[in-house]
């Protein structure tokens, strides 16, 4: 067990080593290991498939231009990656929220298509999708983040601390607010039915530990 465990810390340390120093094939490496987990954190944290698909692609970009931040020494770059997925999101959004203010601001006739239904259309259990929805929009932003983090990305709190940047007290008290505002919007999905397509557990609790 010893010698496992020192085998994954040299692992570890060496790949961490060959992404300080920009080797494209170590960084194919990190996207094979992580990109599900990436994907899966942000859209828990923006509901949308597309976008997700998206922020993947800017997440590995984002990380590339920041790879000379990586230290030599830690454990599993998991939680430093949905750092910077957080980040490339909240930038997103500040990029989208202007976009609309923007499209807000046309003549009525030049207005851009909504396409939220077409959206909605590809969720099976578009009843069980509403509550989750409804429930995690209760949640401030840092709070979602925190959730998004430690109960479905599966971080400890000193990993999602680190992912945020953010002592870990602040964590635990963002998450204690967290639990305690679904608990009061969200209800037992009894008699609705079981979703089929993979991708929706994306919205479920489900740990997806940590490697």
């Amino acid at each position: 067990m010893e010698t496992n465990l020192g085998e994954l810390q040299d692992h570890r340390r060496v790949l961490r080593v060959r992404i300080r120093d920009g080797d494209a094939d170590a960084f194919g490496e990190l996207f094979d290991a992580y990109a599900r987990s990436v994907y899966n954190h942000v859209y828990r944290l923006t509901g949308d498939w597309s976008a997700a698909e998206d922020m993947v692609s800017l997440t590995f970009l984002e990380a590339w231009r920041l790879r000379g931040r990586v230290e030599e020494e830690g454990g599993s770059l998991r939680p430093w990656l949905l750092g910077v997925a957080t980040n490339v999101t909240r930038n997103a959004r500040r990029a989208a929220r202007r976009h609309a203010a923007a499209v807000a601001r046309l003549p009525r006739e030049q207005a851009v298509a909504d396409f939220a239904d077409e959206v909605a259309e590809r969720v099976d259990d578009k009843e069980q999708l509403a509550v989750v929805t409804a429930a995690l929009a209760t949640l401030r932003r840092a709070e979602r983040e925190v959730l998004a983090l430690c109960v479905w990305s599966g971080l400890s709190y000193a990993a999602a601390a680190e992912a945020l940047g953010v002592p870990v007290g602040t964590v635990r008290s963002r998450l204690s607010r967290a639990r305690t505002k679904l608990a009061k919007h969200m209800e037992p999905p009894s008699g609705r039915g079981q979703m089929r397509d993979d991708r929706n557990t994306a919205v479920r609790p489900v740990r997806e530990g940590n490697r």
